[in-house]
């Protein structure tokens, strides 16, 4: 009598592969974004305070507004 035995190993590597792959995209994501945001918000802190009374902003929302463009960053 002949058995046929099929093992999910296959299976298991490719989620493994996959769940490391997703893992580090999103790493590299987080990375570029907190980065974008350290850039962001050292050049609007390099703006005198005349530049931001004409752009008409103030100091306080400057985290916020580096977050939104470290947001707006989107994978390709």
């Amino acid at each position: 009598m002949a058995y046929y035995t099929q093992t999910q190993t296959h299976g298991l590597i490719e989620r493994s592969l996959d769940g490391l792959s997703r893992f580090f995209k999103a790493l590299s994501v987080r990375y570029v974004r907190a980065r974008i945001y350290r850039t962001s918000l050292n050049e609007l802190n390099a703006l005198s305070d005349r530049e931001i009374t004409d752009l008409g902003l103030v100091r306080s929302a400057f985290p916020a507004l580096a977050r939104d463009a470290a947001m707006s960053y989107q994978p390709r």
